[in-house]
């Protein structure tokens, strides 16, 4: 039986190593955090991703992945290691390579055999060099002569749908220096090389670049028709159609040409910023995804702008912000345009009442943790505190009582089709801001809103 380990059990190491063990080979993830490996084994999933839970205990229970913090036993038992642990964002944009090569320098610490070491996190251009040099070292110091292979497999994981991306992915990128190797990776995603998955494989270096290269190029692409939303807002023009017809040339495809507040996540706004830096380390110019950075940043702010010129002085007014995770199917509040766009009406006076149907604890830890918690929120108001500038409610009808406005800023499925005429009585003004383009202006007008969308 093929056996693998995964170094790391956050979103990519736990939707990596579960859906191997679901291909039959035998995985053990590996954390230091003892918390979490306990509730990996009692069948708690530290993450929100559709599916993943069923597919953890499935597997669990059927021996094929277990959960330790034992790094010896993690290495000695598999021939080969994927390296899944966070590369954080520096101040410079670049990301921050520590945890990476901890890993690497541990690995080499209990090195008995050949192995493939498989940087698995999104890493920068030389990282894979980096990762073999501290192992060769390591090797050194303990006087041990032991062969291993280095290899980048980027992942390519949409949260929300990353258990069907890792099924079934568009591409499987292989990055190595070696045949053994190759053979290696080969035969551990047999599964999908026999339904005939399209493989790349290539060197190390380009297999790193082609993981920022196409986050950069979709993030390009959903920056692109944003500010084209824009121009439609000005002239009067319509962003859907517009959108529809580039959608139908070919070259161009129809995916990720979606306007609204911005994008967010754990990988474009992260990657967009490391390529620029990985630019500038290697003196080229990289001004085109430079200015998508700006331009995003921009995007979201600009919501705003379009809120205050409906409604002019936003201070002291009440708005119900549906939604604040990035994006749907997932509790990530990581770069969300609804930290921007909340802290922008809050300095502008406003109060909010905010509500997601997952990322509500994330807002507050990740999002808002220098914002009162719902917790102090409650002692606020029994001290007589009223004036409180968010208030974390209970569901969606809950977010819209009594408000001026309502923002759409994540299109849950929930939030498609509301009961318009309870939240016309809930509300106090009727302003309807959709920043996700979910519903249909006719429909909100006739009904007494004042709608404003995104390039409608």
């Amino acid at each position: 039986m093929n056996t693998v380990s995964i170094i790391g059990t956050g979103y990519v190491g736990l939707v990596t190593g579960t859906c191997l063990s679901e291909f039959g080979m035998q995985v053990t993830c590996m954390d230091v955090d003892q918390g979490k490996i306990n509730r990996l084994k009692q069948g708690e999933i530290p993450i929100y991703e559709p599916g993943l839970d069923s597919l953890v205990q499935k597997n669990y229970k059927a021996g094929r992945i277990k959960f330790t913090t034992d790094i010896k036993v993690t290495v000695e038992d598999s021939k080969t290691i994927f390296i899944a642990v966070g590369t954080p964002p520096q101040e410079d944009g670049s990301a921050d390579l520590q945890y990476v090569l901890a890993v690497a320098k541990a690995i080499a610490e209990n090195m008995n055999s050949y192995k493939v070491i498989v940087d698995k996190s999104t890493v920068p251009v030389g990282t894979g060099q980096k990762v073999k040099k501290v192992i060769q070292e390591v090797l050194d110091q303990r006087g041990v002569d032991i062969d291993f292979d280095v290899v980048s497999n980027p992942e390519f994981l949409r949260e929300g749908s990353a258990v069907r991306d890792f099924m079934h992915p568009d591409r499987i990128v292989i990055g190595s220096e070696s045949e053994t190797a190759k053979n290696v990776m080969k035969n551990i995603y047999n599964v999908l090389y026999l339904i005939e998955t399209p493989f790349v494989f290539t060197s190390i270096e380009t297999a790193e670049l082609i993981k920022y290269a196409a986050n950069a190029f979709l993030a390009t692409k959903i920056t692109f028709i944003n500010e084209i939303a824009n121009l439609c807002d000005i002239i009067g023009a319509d962003v859907h159609d517009v959108a529809k017809a580039m959608g139908l040339d070919g070259r161009i495809s129809k995916y990720f040409l979606h306007p609204g507040p911005g994008y967010g996540g754990s990988c474009f706004p992260k990657d967009t910023k490391a390529l620029v830096n990985i630019g500038q380390q290697y003196d080229v110019n990289m001004s085109l995804v430079d200015t998508v950075v700006t331009a995003n940043e921009n995007q979201k702010k600009h919501m705003v702008y379009k809120i205050e010129r409906k409604m002019g002085n936003l201070d002291g007014k009440v708005f119900g912000i549906l939604g604040l995770a990035f994006k749907p199917q997932t509790d990530d509040m990581r770069d969300a345009p609804s930290i921007t766009i909340i802290k922008e009406l809050l300095a502008k006076g406003a109060t909010v009442r905010v509500y997601d149907p997952v990322a509500m604890e994330n807002a507050k830890v990740h999002g808002f943790e220098d914002i009162k918690s719902i917790e102090s929120i409650e002692l606020l108001k029994m001290l007589g505190v009223i004036n409180v500038p968010i208030i974390y409610c209970q569901d969606e009808y809950d977010a819209v009582d009594g408000v001026d406005a309502i923002v759409i800023l994540t299109e849950w499925n929930q939030f498609r089709s509301l009961n318009l005429t309870k939240i016309e009585d809930l509300m106090q003004g009727n302003y309807f801001f959709d920043f996700r383009n979910i519903y249909d202006r006719k429909q909100l007008e006739e009904l007494g809103f004042i709608y404003e969308g995104v390039g409608k």
